[in-house]
């Protein structure tokens, strides 16, 4: 299904529909730039702050999604929005940049965290992103998003990270926002900002009540598809088959080392919670490359659930690789699944994807089988920081090939 298309002529005029696309403009210079016409933010960088110097209308945060080193990241299932502050290179302190992005970052989660919280101190952000498909300076309105969201603590809801770049190290935000559940924003709402009143009538009652009473209300979309098809399991840009290609070709000459691997990619996901008791030897692993347990409950009084985990270094279908890919087939996951014991859930790691006859009857006959593939495996590493070919190989280098 194509997304509603708004031309760069009516833009003054466009309510902000969530994930409609505003087209730029022809003249081929900076005044082509869609969201300074829609938005009357400026025409350049990810902060665009409306307002006068010590003071915030509201936020405009775009962002381009092709930064390798700081990936910025929607997640449609749950509608959270991780998005990377402005001090991108070394040089100055972490709140010293020139558009002053990191400094209003800190700013906004003080008053979100404050006791009592001052969110009524807050201006709406309003999440924008690239849309290559439809033109250049084409870009894509993904939401009306609040600081922070709800079970996430203070301490992890805006983080400053570390970098390092040709041997000099340095920090930057790493926020979180919830896109709220808001599907239009009026245009009258955007001239009530710019004239001091947020809590106009115009005002969407999703930020009302967030600003009242802290309650978000996410944009969540469950995937209507259970089964990802082999091109959703696989990289889909080119940072993403740097990184897959180089965990695959670490490893494709011994490819039973990628186990202990795959085993430490698991941990990733919640490294607190994920216990790895023991990767099993292959003439005795009955199917199972590891084993542990994951963590539930409070740390006082935990609860363990088992799991057996099974590594597959096949193959993966990328530009470079000489062969033929190969997949995940029936033969694999049944022999997962046959070696599960009750009460224990499955754990597939591949370096390549699952066939759609395997897919389809783990998730059809609903066997408790967690499922990693390479674009998960791609995005496990650049979300840890490890989001270049050294950087990746470095971490490999615990592993022995």
């Amino acid at each position: 299904m194509s997304a509603k298309v708004v031309a760069f002529n009516d833009l003054p005029a466009s309510d902000l529909l969530v994930d409609a696309v505003y087209l730029g403009g022809a003249a081929n210079n900076a005044a082509d730039d869609p969201l300074n016409k829609l938005m009357l933010c400026g025409n350049m960088g990810g902060f665009r702050k409306v307002g006068r110097k010590n003071e915030t209308k509201y936020v405009v945060l775009y962002s381009s999604q092709s930064d390798r080193n700081w990936p910025d990241q929607l997640d449609l299932a749950t509608g959270l929005f991780t998005y990377y502050g402005d001090n991108k290179t070394p040089g100055s302190h972490l709140h010293h940049t020139t558009r002053g992005g990191n400094r209003l970052l800190a700013g906004v989660f003080d008053c979100v965290h404050a006791s009592p919280p001052r969110r009524s101190e807050v201006s709406p952000f309003f999440i924008f992103t690239k849309a290559p498909l439809y033109g250049t300076r084409a870009v894509q309105f993904r939401g009306l998003a609040a600081p922070g969201a709800s079970g996430v603590a203070p301490t992890d809801d805006l983080v400053a990270v570390w970098k390092s770049f040709e041997g000099q190290r340095f920090q930057n935000y790493k926020a979180l926002f919830t896109i709220l559940k808001t599907p239009r924003v009026p245009r009258a709402w955007l001239a009530d900002l710019q004239a001091g009143h947020a809590q106009s009538k115009s005002c969407p009652k999703e930020w009302r009540q967030w600003v009242d009473v802290g309650s978000y209300i996410p944009l969540a979309a469950e995937p209507a598809i259970e089964i990802r098809t082999r091109e959703e399991q696989l990289p889909n840009n080119d940072l993403e088959r740097e990184i897959l290609a180089t965990v695959y070709n670490y490893f494709k000459k011994n490819p039973t080392a990628f186990e202990v691997c795959a085993a430490a990619l698991v941990q990733f996901q919640n490294p607190e919670n994920y216990i790895i008791d023991e990767i099993t030897r292959r003439s005795v692993d009955g199917g199972r490359d590891a084993i542990g347990r994951y963590r539930l409950g409070p740390s006082a009084d935990p609860v363990t659930v088992d799991f057996a985990l099974e590594a597959k270094c096949y193959r993966p279908e990328l530009p470079g690789l000489a062969g033929a890919p190969t997949q995940v087939g029936v033969k694999e996951t049944s022999r997962l699944i046959s070696r599960l014991r009750h009460r224990q859930f499955g754990i597939l790691v591949t370096t390549s994807y699952i066939g759609a006859q395997a897919y389809r009857e783990i998730r059809e006959d609903k066997h408790p089988v967690i499922l990693l593939c390479g674009r998960d495996l791609a995005k496990l590493l650049i979300d840890k920081g490890y989001s270049s070919v050294d950087t990746v190989t470095q971490w490999l280098q615990q592993f022995p090939s």
